[in-house]
């Protein structure tokens, strides 16, 4: 059984662009052997552990996606070079010149993502950055018949980048896919210590697809399970970097976990919101507010389904995000590990 970095690198170095999240979902099976957790897989893939409470016992909603921003393979040239199509919402500036892997679930094959060499363009094109259709994926080929043996149209790729802990005493971690790895890790870590508890609630601790391209997995589940509140874990774009303005910088890494006010789908339940920020305060656990409305998550999905759903979406303030590498503190991990379990353990003192 894996915890802690160890868990987390497992999760976020594994293979699960959207649409392909298979080695993901096993991967956490795997974890969740030995609970008393029950365990189910509907036809979208979603996974949900259900922690089952007293009859008539409130259910609630833990939500964490298992997919990460990747790539699809829409077209192979003559020459062995692959064409593709961005899964998710990538930046094109951190493209290029980066490792990745192409395929699926069973098996992948390394690649480099690169454009027009700069040798190569003209005055007006060294002005302007490569679309994702200028680009291409090289996986060492040289024709159309050699690539075919190893990939087909409708294969899926990932950056491919090295985890890393790194700062004073490894403070922070730096991966792909920490959106939203570091989410399924959390989620493992909190069911492993409310296996046993036997708490007066009805928990679901959901692992969903597709989130990347909005198409998200999160509401199928909770259509099935109808929560009465759900836990979004998630992570969220910052800027606390310099040369942002303070009303732009969104949180700062290391303060905490980040509960959300609005964003760009959801307005969240004020008193739900008020509850986490007391549980925070009174067990002296680090907990920051969103201070800028931007992105959205599946919350926006969840509070829709059935008579609605009361939501709270706590991120990790993670430098970066949808880059091949991103950047996230692991005391923020700890700390909305620890909310969320004061949260579920005193949970009739919040009136939710």
């Amino acid at each position: 059984m894996t915890s802690g970095v160890a868990l987390i690198k497992k999760l976020a170095t594994a293979f699960g662009p959207s649409g392909c999240e298979g080695a993901v979902e096993a991967l956490i099976r795997e974890e969740l052997q030995g609970t008393s957790a029950v365990l189910s897989t509907d036809k979208m893939g979603n996974l949900t552990a259900r922690l089952a409470g007293p009859e008539g016992a409130p259910r609630i909603m833990l939500s964490a996606h298992m997919d990460e921003v990747g790539f699809m393979v829409t077209e192979i040239e003559e020459s062995g070079l692959v064409r593709f199509a961005c899964v998710g919402g990538i930046d094109p500036r951190v493209m290029c010149g980066r490792f990745v892997k192409m395929g699926n679930e069973e098996k992948q094959v390394p690649g480099v993502l690169t454009a027009k060499g700069i040798h190569f363009m003209d005055r007006d094109e060294r002005k302007k950055m490569p679309s994702a259709d200028q680009m291409y994926i090289d996986v060492g080929t040289t024709s159309r018949e050699e690539t075919e043996k190893l990939l087909s149209l409708g294969d899926f790729g990932t950056f491919d980048t090295e985890f890393m802990q790194f700062g004073e005493n490894g403070a922070y971690v730096a991966s792909k896919a920490l959106d939203d790895r570091m989410g399924c890790a959390i989620l493992i870590e909190v069911l492993r210590t409310l296996s046993d508890k036997h708490l007066p609630l009805d928990l679901y601790f959901c692992f969903t697809v597709r989130e990347e391209i909005g198409l998200s997995g999160a509401g199928v589940t909770a259509n099935r399970i109808a929560p009465h509140a759900a836990i979004i874990l998630e992570t969220t774009a910052i800027a606390d970097i310099e040369d942002v303005p303070p009303a732009r910088r969104v949180a700062d890494v290391g303060r905490g976990g980040v509960l959300s006010l609005a964003d760009r789908s959801t307005i969240y339940d004020r008193d739900f919101v008020q509850f986490a920020l007391k549980t925070g305060a009174e067990h002296g656990i680090p907990v920051q507010v969103k201070r800028y409305v931007s992105g959205g998550n599946d919350a926006g999905h969840i509070q829709r389904t059935g008579a609605g759903v009361r939501c709270i979406a706590l991120s990790a303030a993670t430098r970066y995000l949808h880059a091949p590498i991103s950047v996230a503190a692991l005391s923020d991990v700890k700390a909305m590990e620890n909310i969320i379990i004061a949260m579920l353990t005193n949970w009739n003192e919040g009136g939710i």
